[in-house]
């Protein structure tokens, strides 16, 4: 599979200096992890679910999580795995149809091994498990059913735990449960795939629901534990682990209270003002502006609950020319003992030495995302996207 596969590769070619690389569910994990783009949450109880995962994989979502939790009744678990099981045998009979990396966000640690003997064959199909409400006291015995349903699938199996309990919002056991997060995850960093901000809960925990003018960085309680959370836990010094943003959870017309937040300048430019129009219709400028500030503080990739929020985030992860040109002169071979240059766009410095590992982790999403060419920017890719 390859992000933007799905475009034409004559207009693939017009849009990208190096195109998205390739990439299976059998890439090493640290491609993966950087690859995982716009992780498309559904419930597992969906009942035409293996058609619309084939679909989905042709129309660009790369990952996606089958949630037998939150977004289905207590009442309907048992019926939401028959689904799933049924499904994914049926894909599994059908061959070599394109599917996205599939992970299956569980209630309980018994569910792992229980769900990899009854896919039998069709394991193959699976990546691994999100592991909701996420501690040490709740995750090791999680990462511990891990181990046994990865055993009996004879395949690798990721974790991607989702970090939103009480306990990690509530500053008086912050500290301590963050600590216990970092063990827990470090004693099986080579199970753990990425890790996953569940703001949604944050927010319940306060009575609290951020409206769609506004960022999961708007809300400070929220903002504080991101922070905490990259602090510990996402750390470029080998010690860290890929954080994914936090969920977007508009989708349709809402009535607004303040201006839009999406810049006329960029569209009017390239002719696309009907796009941001539309942008703007359908609440895509708060999460435009929501994943800007995910990678400005850290995050990569994002959680998402419709369709339309994919392509928004695949483009807006694509490097830039002038951020691949940065990159690649930070880590020129000649520049090991550091120093400082001027950027080949003449509007920056960079230090090579405190820039290296942004630059670093700019390549890996180079190789996922691919390079825009030097005169493309988010819009055209945005359009190119919507018209393939």
């Amino acid at each position: 599979m390859r992000h933007f596969g799905y475009i034409p590769a004559a207009v693939r070619a017009g849009l990208f200096h190096r195109e998205p690389g390739d990439f299976t569910a059998d890439s090493p994990p640290h491609v993966l992890a950087t690859a995982l783009g716009a992780t498309l949450y559904s419930p597992a109880t969906r009942p035409r679910l293996a058609d619309d995962l084939v679909k989905l994989a042709r129309q660009g979502v790369v990952s996606m999580v089958l949630c037998l939790e939150d977004s289905i009744d207590d009442a309907d678990v048992a019926g939401a795995e028959d689904n799933l099981v049924r499904h994914l045998a049926e894909l599994d009979a059908r061959g070599d149809e394109p599917l996205p990396l599939l992970f299956i966000r569980v209630r309980e640690p018994a569910q792992l091994p229980d769900l990899v003997r009854r896919l039998g064959p069709a394991v193959r199909l699976l990546s691994g498990f999100v592991l909701p409400k996420f501690t040490e006291e709740r995750g090791v015995p999680f990462l511990e059913a891990l181990i046994s349903a990865e055993a009996d699938a004879g395949r690798r199996l990721f974790a991607m735990p989702v970090l939103e309990s009480p306990e990690l919002l509530h500053l008086e056991t912050r500290q301590d449960t963050l600590a216990g997060i970092a063990r827990t995850v470090d004693k099986h960093r080579d199970r753990i795939l990425a890790l996953r901000l569940g703001v949604t809960d944050f927010c319940s925990a306060y009575g609290l629901r951020r409206p769609p003018h506004l960022t999961a960085y708007d809300v400070q309680i929220v903002a504080g534990v991101i922070g905490d959370v990259v602090n510990v836990l996402g750390r470029s010094d080998g010690t860290g682990f890929t954080i994914s943003g936090p969920v977007w959870e508009y989708f349709r017309l809402q009535e607004r209270m303040f201006k839009p937040q999406l810049r006329r300048s960029p569209f009017m430019e390239q002719r696309a003002d009907a796009l941001r129009t539309a942008l703007i219709e359908h609440d895509m400028d708060g999460l435009l502006r929501e994943i800007e500030l995910d990678r400005a503080n850290g995050l990569l990739g994002k959680t998402c609950i419709h369709p339309s929020h994919v392509l928004p985030v695949h483009a807006l992860s694509v490097v830039s020319h002038e951020e691949y040109s940065d990159a690649r002169d930070i880590l020129r071979p000649e520049r090991d003992g550091g120093g400082v240059l001027r950027s080949a766009y003449t509007n920056k410095m960079n230090e090579v030495k405190p820039h290296r590992a942004w630059a670093e982790r700019t390549l890996l999403r180079a190789d996922a995302f691919g390079v825009a060419r030097e005169d493309v920017g988010f819009v055209e890719l945005l359009a190119a996207g919507l018209n393939a």
